[in-house]
């Protein structure tokens, strides 16, 4: 064996060792970090202290439980137990560190512990979440399809994970009680009109798009006959807007525009715009200038436009989340003339990452109460998704003192949710 290939096996050894003691080492970090939680759902009924119970009464009060709907949950997957679910390679390579522990965030939130059957984990633990909230919230359960280019053709590189709308629809009708399917089709698709058309048969009422990360421009003429076809079924699109952290997006982050989306709402589409675009920045196109402006006042211009009213809502999953909470979150609160066009969403498994949510965080800027944080403690370690709705609907504006309205909890009639 000559001496250069024996220091390349030696050197290719030492990193295999080293990324092997990292993850060791990683390991416990990333469950303190991740989904760590003391209980399980069906305990939290005889488990809470009065405190915690009377704080969770509270938050279902005045709020329609026919209505109560949540818009923005995630099933994710692998691609174990016949659920057709990818992942990028990338997510499971330590040669990418940055995107692995990533991926050991969203299986440690989302309650896997057997890799082997991950995808059957997620299905089960978010079923158990929903099964134990009572009065139930409904929970809309997201595809989310692969990226595409503009010609057409599937760009797998791009694609950082895929969830299909047959594994989302299969889930969804075994509980149809708790959950409600929302299919994800990119508009560059070959079939992407006979694929709306094939789950518009089936009753289907919401799309889901992120646009950053699959690479859609949602002002581009490409989407017009997109357009009148989800009319035709009367869908209602949910859209990322703002800057995308969760998922890859970097080259197309400008995509996350909220101005993008009046061309579907002039077409005549019901929209959602995901997390009100509460994070980054964005280009003003409105203004001769172009300057750089922050998204969430786009969104906001949007929505005080009156021909958007009845087309354009707001939906308030990640808005409580450590990089988001403060200023945004205080406006959306004093708008209550915006709450009748806020959908509630938990952007589950966001929530149950310990390293994402901080409750403290809201007692030093004066949205909670320290006892409040500590019965919201207390939901987290039963049930990460009901202390989300619980979470959002104790939050009182810092000057005033007034809550979100319960109206910003229930999903529109028109919506058929």
């Amino acid at each position: 064996m000559s001496r250069a290939l024996l220091w390349s096996r030696r050197l290719a050894l030492a990193v295999l060792l080293s990324l092997l003691a990292a993850r060791l080492a990683l390991g416990p970090l990333l469950a303190a970090l991740g989904g760590a939680w003391d209980h399980e759902p069906h305990e939290l009924a005889g488990g809470l202290s009065q405190a915690a119970r009377a704080l969770l009464d509270d938050a279902f009060t005045g709020v329609d439980p026919a209505r109560l709907v949540d818009v923005h949950a995630h099933l994710a997957g692998v691609g174990t137990d016949g659920s057709g679910c990818e992942v990028n390679p990338r997510m499971r390579s330590w040669l990418h560190p940055a995107d692995r522990v990533r991926f050991e965030f969203y299986l440690s939130a989302a309650g896997v512990t057997d890799p082997a059957h991950a995808d059957r984990q997620v299905a089960e633990r978010l079923t158990a979440l929903a099964a134990h909230i009572d009065p139930p919230i409904r929970v809309c359960l997201l595809a989310f399809d692969r990226h595409y280019d503009p010609d057409g053709s599937l760009d797998r590189e791009a694609t950082e994970f895929h969830v299909p709308n047959e594994w989302v629809w299969e889930t969804a009708s075994a509980r149809p009680d708790l959950f409600v399917p929302a299919i994800s089709v990119h508009p560059y698709r070959q079939d992407a009109l006979s694929e709306l058309d094939r789950w518009g048969e089936r009753g289907v009422r919401l799309v889901k798009w992120l646009p950053n990360a699959m690479g859609i421009d949602p002002s581009s003429e490409r989407c017009d006959a997109y357009y009148e076809r989800l009319r035709r079924w009367d869908m209602t699109l949910l859209s990322h807007t703002g800057l995308e952290m969760a998922v890859e997006s970097a080259e197309d982050q400008c995509l996350g525009n909220p101005l993008l989306l009046r061309r579907a709402l002039d077409a005549g589409v019901r929209v959602i715009a995901a997390h009100c675009a509460t994070l980054g920045t964005d280009i003003d196109l409105d203004h001769p200038e172009h300057p750089r402006v922050s998204s969430f006042e786009l969104f906001l211009r949007m929505m005080d436009e009156e021909r958007y009213v009845g087309l354009l809502f707001g939906e308030l999953s990640a808005t409580v989340l450590v990089n988001r909470s403060g200023d945004r979150l205080r406006t959306l609160i004093g708008r209550e003339d915006l709450h009748p066009r806020l959908l509630f969403g938990s952007d589950y498994p966001m929530p149950a990452m310990n390293v994402l949510v901080h409750t403290g965080t809201f007692v030093r800027r004066g949205f909670l109460s320290a006892p409040e944080s500590e019965a919201l403690g207390e939901l987290y370690e039963y049930n990460p998704l009901l202390f989300d709705f619980a979470l959002k609907r104790t939050l009182r504006h810092p000057d005033s003192g007034r809550r979100f309205s319960p109206r910003a909890f229930e999903a529109p009639a028109s919506m058929g949710l």
